[in-house]
């Protein structure tokens, strides 16, 4: 089926799907999660497939991301569930006024109707947008990365005899069958037939839909996340809050790419975090954070003498650029010129240092004493999430489904005239 076919055929289920009630949605939901759990041998011999094909072509750390097993294949279906847990969105009365003239004026979510996401090589996109778009009762066309085909293929069959059983059509959800860049700019050009585009990948692919996109979309995902250590900072804390941070999954767009350290704490914390980060790691066998460090850092440990790019550069590896900072408002400064606006973190027992940091930074997420990890719409309470939306229109920060909806009037007259 060509690209134009499949987006016509979710134009015509879009109907249907706006017709159905929240009971039928769960029902729909559940029966996609049990039928991705019932083709788990399927789905992780094709995921084989697709590693097998792209060792020697991507990093240990993508590899990770392509990857599939059987507790990531059953997180994936119990996100669907969760989902379909959620309140309904569709329909919610967001307000509601009286005139005058007797009018009653309603604001209520609508479905956004066909949602077009194009991704890259997370096989777990493929569930976690179609069970949203579903929730908010939307049909959902999806356009994966060559290098995750086979995986996102044997998903979305799974999740089309989920939506069978239940008496939806199939094209509610659809995988795109072309990988190459005729698609995407298909997607990004569909006036008529995209009602949302959400990309999902790095700046490249992110920057492409922005510039080029002629349809609605959401700026989602590059994240260069900071992590800000204060004068009064407990330094055992911001330790472990940058270990995760860095190196829990350092392929994601909520994982530290840049670390602020006070001057005052940073003769105590720097040597504490080379030891954590790299000799004990080393010892481990694991992979030591290369630590990328501006003049005032390279004082105090050794590493690799910060390049021009590298405070702007989401790594999407086990590199960490590191930076010296004199107070709390040059740390924002920081931020200021090199976010893109995901999540940032400050670690400090200080009440208006957390006020002042959290009122400054313009960012979807800022955290006080806690990991950027946390940006996730499972840890959010969504279930899961469409992206992280790093835009302040119409959404922001995780999408849920109620960011998946837009809104409509509703107005009830007894045969007013104007």
């Amino acid at each position: 089926m060509t690209t134009l076919e499949t987006l016509q055929a979710a134009q015509a289920a879009k109907t249907t799907l706006a017709l159905t009630d929240g009971a039928a949605r769960k029902a729909a939901l559940r029966a996609m999660a049990q039928a991705l759990t019932a083709h788990e041998a399927q789905i992780l011999a094709a995921n084989r497939q697709d590693l097998d094909a792209a060792r020697g072509q991507l990093s240990e750390v993508l590899l990770d991301r392509l990857a599939l097993n059987a507790d990531r294949l059953a997180g994936m279906a119990a996100g669907i569930m969760t989902v379909a847990d959620l309140p309904d969105p569709v329909g919610a009365r967001l307000d509601r006024v009286v005139r005058r003239n007797g009018l009653v004026i309603e604001k209520v979510a609508v479905p956004m109707g066909v949602i077009a996401v194009i991704y890259e090589s997370r096989p777990n996109v493929t569930s976690d947008a179609a069970a949203l778009a579903l929730k908010a009762g939307s049909a959902c066309v999806l356009r994966c990365g060559s290098e995750a085909w086979r995986s996102c293929n044997a998903i979305t069959a799974a999740l089309r005899e989920g939506l069978k059983t239940v008496g939806l059509p199939e094209s509610c959800i659809a995988l795109v069958e072309d990988t190459g860049r005729n698609s995407a700019a298909a997607l990004m050009t569909a006036d008529g037939l995209v009602d949302l585009l959400i990309p999902r990948g790095g700046a490249g692919l992110i920057q492409a839909c922005v510039q080029n996109a002629t349809v609605p979309c959401i700026q989602t995902g590059t994240g260069i996340c900071h992590v800000y250590v204060d004068a009064a900072a407990d330094l055992k804390k911001a330790l472990a809050i940058v270990e995760n941070a860095k190196t829990s999954r350092p392929g994601v767009c909520n994982a530290e790419e840049v670390l602020l350290v006070h001057q005052k704490v940073a003769a105590a914390f720097l040597p504490a975090l080379y030891k954590r980060l790299v000799e004990k790691r080393k010892k481990a066998g694991q992979t030591p954070v290369e630590l990328r460090l501006d003049a005032r850092a390279a004082e105090l440990i050794p590493g690799t003498p910060a390049g021009e790019g590298d405070f702007d550069t989401e790594f999407l590896d086990y590199i960490l650029a590191v930076a010296v900072v004199d107070s709390v408002d040059e740390a924002v400064a920081h931020i200021a010129a090199h976010s893109t606006h995901h999540s940032e973190a400050i670690v400090t027992e200080d009440r208006a240092a957390a006020a002042r940091f959290t009122a400054a930074v313009d960012s979807a997420a800022v955290y006080v004493n806690a990991s950027t990890r946390f940006t996730d719409g499972g840890e959010f309470g969504l279930g899961c999430e469409m992206g992280i939306s790093t835009q302040k229109l119409h959404a922001r920060g995780p999408i849920g489904p109620a960011e998946l909806c837009s809104y409509k009037y509703i107005v009830y007259g007894s045969g007013q005239t104007r």
